[in-house]
């Protein structure tokens, strides 16, 4: 059986004691700060110019989601069903054009 995501992340802050630093209200900091150095990425580039180092894109985006997916964790959220839902209420409010 393979790992999980949400296992292996769990290992990794268990093994740190951090569990007690991981509450919504610093996970959803944590989101913040990290989209912001992914943002920073692309300060006043094109978008061709910021994934020119796709390595640190990766890093900055790995670290949104990781705080993304803890931060679900903790409220027992299921990750594809409430990703499924939002698109679901996404296509009621931005409806594909039709043919």
């Amino acid at each position: 059986m393979t790992e999980t995501s949400m296992e292996k992340i769990n290992q990794f802050r268990n093994a740190r004691n951090w569990r007690p630093a991981h509450n919504e209200k610093d996970l959803a900091l944590s989101i913040s700060l990290e989209a912001s150095e992914l943002l920073e990425l692309f300060q006043w580039k094109t978008a061709e110019e910021g994934v020119q180092n796709i390595e640190r894109v990766k890093e900055e985006l790995a670290d949104v989601l990781i705080y993304s997916y803890m931060m679900a964790d903790n409220l027992n959220l299921d990750i594809d069903d409430i990703i499924a839902k939002k698109l679901v209420k996404n296509a009621e409010k931005y409806p594909a054009p039709k043919e």
